[in-house]
């Protein structure tokens, strides 16, 4: 969705709030943001999963009324959100022409003044030159052929009368973005642009985004986007005094940044806490001493007891009162991911047999290329290649949510295949804890998972209490993929199947779920465009294209083509 304000102004633009504050649900979601944004900043926008950043992106884009403080709006934006609706019928040239509408009015607004100024109608040179200037700034004559580009680079469908509906999410989502980085708004609103990119469309994108003259809020969790773009962040994440900090020196600077901010609120925590030891021992001291002064020893005279009793009780109110009053600034404790105990040792395959086998596997008209692998206990492969190549495919094969079409798929009986979907699947109206109940109850129905092997959702560290109360349809894009984890390892899969599993998931639970990889016993396959990700896992075997691998490979007797097996050979 593009959101059109006035015309471009250029050096003139600004977008900015001051001290927003916005509430849903009872919930604080944005809490005294101040920030402001000129033609050629590029800042990045970051937080855990439902923090508030696609709020803010609207807040900003004048979607959304926030509850209190101001919104600056000067000039032209256009807003990319995760989520994209197609209105039926409608085709790629429409989806350009509705972000280009600026540009196009831009343009007729020209030839009305030109023709004016033909014919000489009274005061059309300055509606003229007003016209042109407004064109100029736009580029305007030149957006179709920017936007072509960018389709291009960006792997995008480039027929203008294909329709939307035909399309897969990321092919929209693609067609959209090329176009706003075509239309020359002085500000655009990114939500997760990486999303559905390619190695070639995130190089571009970057690029793009580094030599743009707009200006740039972007929500992204690609840590190799914000360290190649951005030049400050905004962390909604919780701070000492519940308010947004906003780092200078590009990512770097917020690394940095952030790890002090913390060092030193839990420092002066510990502080307080250690002088709230204090107060409550001599408050008790206090107490002892009111308690033996009602009982003083004996041949005490009564008016000595009753002298030294008030005196006692005034000792033990000013402590509590000291007590009451000495604040705690309590640093909440963050979300930690623990990926749970997974691909125990199965007693009946011998240690050289793969757990899952694939001989010329392949999908018609969406896998071309022949697979082969052989994956054995503990493997590590990452599969990678253009849009296009299969890789979702592939990982459907292996989980058993496609069928090959040619080739065979082996999966030893015993063994549980988990797999993580690039997209999520339509959002329940039930709660995050009575959806993940039922999904662990039919694991267990089923003898999936005994019931003293199930995963305690609490222990996984993906969800606060509040958002478990939650109703999945109520939750951002990034905890419902928490869900989407949450689910898969539920089952303590033996091979765990990751299709892009860094979409929509914060920085933190993108480094511990790397850190995990390192010390799960399972099989992990891994299709991603996340370079950082891509860096992290470069030892690993990789598939690429037409390349067969065997990350543990041992001959075996192939059965029919086109087959899928589970059993014993």
């Amino acid at each position: 969705m593009t959101t059109t304000l006035t015309e471009p102004r250029r050096a003139g633009a600004q977008l900015g709030v001051t001290d927003v504050h916005l509430a849903r649900g009872g919930r604080a979601v944005l809490q005294g943001v101040d920030v402001t944004v000129t033609p050629g900043a590029r800042l990045g926008v970051v937080g855990e999963n439902g923090r508030g950043k696609s709020t803010l992106l609207h807040v900003l884009a004048g979607t959304l009324a926030p509850d209190s403080g101001q919104v600056r709006r000067h000039g032209t934006l256009g807003l990319a959100e995760q989520e994209m609706t197609v209105a039926e019928g409608r085709t790629v040239g429409d989806l350009v022409d509705l972000e280009l509408a600026h540009v196009r009015a831009a343009l007729r607004a020209f030839d009305d003044a030109l023709e004016a100024l033909t014919d000489e109608h009274p005061g059309a040179a300055d509606a003229y030159a007003h016209a042109l200037d407004v064109a100029e700034r736009l580029d305007a004559w030149d957006a179709d052929r920017r936007v072509d580009t960018a389709l291009a680079a960006l792997g995008a469908e480039t027929d203008r009368s294909r329709p939307l509906a035909e399309m897969s999410v990321g092919q929209r989502y693609r067609v959209r973005l090329a176009c706003l980085l075509g239309a020359e708004h002085d500000f655009l609103l990114l939500d997760e642009p990486t999303n559905h990119l390619d190695a070639a469309g995130l190089d571009y994108l970057t690029e793009q985004l580094r030599a743009t003259r707009s200006g740039v809020v972007l929500v992204s969790h690609d840590r190799a986007l914000l360290a190649d773009v951005v030049t400050s962040i905004l962390d909604l994440d919780p701070s000492r005094d519940g308010r947004p900090r906003l780092h200078g020196g590009g990512y770097t600077g917020y690394r940095e940044g952030r790890a002090a901010e913390y060092g030193r609120w839990v420092d002066e925590y510990d502080r307080q806490q250690a002088e709230l030891a204090r107060l409550e021992s001599d408050l008790d001291a206090a107490r002892e001493r009111l308690v033996t002064g009602w009982r003083p020893d004996k041949g005490t005279g009564k008016h000595q007891r009753a002298t030294r009793a008030p005196a006692l009780v005034r000792s033990v109110r000013r402590r509590q009162e000291a007590l009451d009053e000495h604040a705690v600034t309590t640093p909440p404790p963050p979300l930690r991911f623990s990926m749970p105990a997974l691909g125990a040792v199965l007693d009946d395959i011998e240690p050289d047999e793969p757990l899952v086998r694939a001989d010329d596997v392949a999908v018609a008209g969406r896998l071309v290329t022949r697979v082969s692998l052989s994956l054995g206990a503990g493997a590590r492969l990452a599969v990678t290649g253009p849009n296009g190549a299969g890789k979702s495919t592939f990982l459907a094969v292996l989980g058993g949510r496609a069928t090959p079409t040619s080739g065979t798929l082996y999966v030893a009986p015993p063994v549980r295949v988990g797999w993580l979907a690039q997209e999520s699947p339509a959002p329940s109206s039930r709660r995050v804890r009575e959806v993940y109940d039922t999904h662990v109850g039919e694991l267990a129905a089923s003898g999936t998972v005994p019931d003293d092997e199930s995963v305690d959702l609490d222990e996984l560290g993906l969800f606060t209490g509040y958002d478990l109360e939650q109703r999945v349809s109520e939750l951002s894009m990034g905890q419902q993929r928490r869900l989407d984890l949450a689910m898969v390892l539920a089952a303590r899969p033996h091979v765990l199947l990751l299709d892009e599993p860094t979409n929509h998931l914060s920085i933190t639970l993108v480094d511990e779920l790397t850190d995990a990889f390192a010390t799960t016993d399972a099989v992990v396959v891994l299709a991603t465009h996340d370079r950082q990700l891509r860096r992290d896992v470069a030892e690993w075997p990789h598939l690429r294209g037409s390349v067969a691998i065997r990350a543990t490979s041992r001959a075996r007797t192939t059965p029919g083509p086109g087959s899928v097996r589970r059993g014993r050979r």
